[in-house]
């Protein structure tokens, strides 16, 4: 018999310290042994679904009472729920496009580190032979990194429920997961134009006309020099005004937005369409340094309530927070005013 079939499954696995839930399965079952079998695309949790035949996706997906069959694939349905979660989060999250570095920690108190380089400092000037190299000061802000919590509550009883397909409440989960990714999105852009202590705008530039033009953009990649404009935030009334503009209505540009719905300025900088982005600014960054994510352990779920069943008050959630490394690193063309 093969090892995955008689671990023995149980609700202290989601307790352990700086451990998910798979990757406890992992050390008991490591996926490194599998390999060269039929076995070997699958992780250690999607093992398990396999052991007690708890088919997740496609038409033929289980109801969800599956789950519950014994009390050992009880214990996979936290898990089962945390994915989808993750799953929906992945597929509305525009964080990678913005984010340079992703810091994961263990408590609730996170400085985080800065380095503002006068632009003497920048340049780097010659060092004379026997003369002291010039100095880079890293140093903790003097305050926290602010963390949310997002998340939603599951409220539904498990009689109402059970005998629905899981393919079908993995769409809700997702949602969830949306809903949670778009929260998070509107914590990145508040750190980017605030500050992560709430007092530090990012730098502007006004736009010549009520509308931003073509003009406005090259001032804007000049304003972030000598860092680069490789990514735009843009509310859904600017994006309407930067897809005006004459200049992105070249033929390569054109092709890639009708072809593939990939937004390219004609800057090169991917444009980022934020539904939720406050009307009149348009932030202009180099991703490589101007965001840190800070995030607090993963998706989070009640998973006593899960196992027991008790769906009616089950949480699931994240805490995570943001973080500007270079000030100079961002502007933002404000417009309209």
């Amino acid at each position: 018999m093969a090892a995955y079939q008689t671990i023995r499954l149980e609700k202290g696995m989601y307790g352990v310290p700086g451990k998910t839930f798979t990757q406890v399965l992992e050390g008991l079952d490591p996926s490194e042994n599998y390999r060269g079998t039929p076995l070997e695309d699958l992780d250690a949790y999607q093992r398990q679904l396999k052991r007690f035949g708890i088919h997740v996706g496609g038409p033929g997906s289980d109801q969800i009472e599956k789950f519950f069959q014994t009390g050992d694939s009880a214990s996979l349905f936290p898990e089962y729920v945390s994915r989808s979660v993750r799953q929906g989060m992945e597929q509305e999250n525009l964080l990678p496009s913005i984010v340079a570095t992703t810091t994961m920690i263990d408590s609730m108190d996170y400085r985080t580190i800065t380095s503002e380089p006068t632009e003497d400092e920048k340049s780097l000037k010659p060092v004379a032979e026997g003369t002291e190299l010039p100095q880079t000061c890293v140093h903790t802000k003097d305050h926290l990194v602010h963390l949310q919590k997002r998340g939603r509550m599951l409220v539904a009883s498990y009689e109402a429920i059970r005998f629905q397909r899981l393919d079908l409440f993995t769409v809700t989960l997702r949602q969830i997961g949306a809903y949670i990714a778009r929260a998070q999105m509107g914590d990145a852009v508040n750190v980017l134009l605030n500050g992560d202590d709430g007092t530090s705008p990012a730098k502007t530039i006004a736009a010549t006309n009520k509308a931003p033009a073509y003009g406005d953009m090259i001032a804007l990649w000049g304003a972030l020099s000598p860092y680069r404009l490789n990514a735009m935030l843009a509310s859904t009334d600017a994006m309407k005004n930067i897809l005006s503009i004459e200049e992105f209505k070249d033929a390569q540009a054109g092709m890639n937005f009708q072809g593939t719905g990939e937004l390219v300025s004609p800057l090169g900088a991917n444009l980022l369409h934020d539904p939720d982005m406050v009307a009149g600014k348009i932030v202009g960054l180099d991703k490589t340094c101007a965001l840190e994510m800070v995030q607090a352990g993963g998706v989070e779920t009640d998973s006593d309530r899960l196992i027991d069943r008790q769906l009616e008050r089950a949480s699931v959630s994240v805490i995570a927070g943001f973080a500007r490394i270079f000030d100079d690193a961002v502007r933002v063309l404000t417009y309209g005013g």
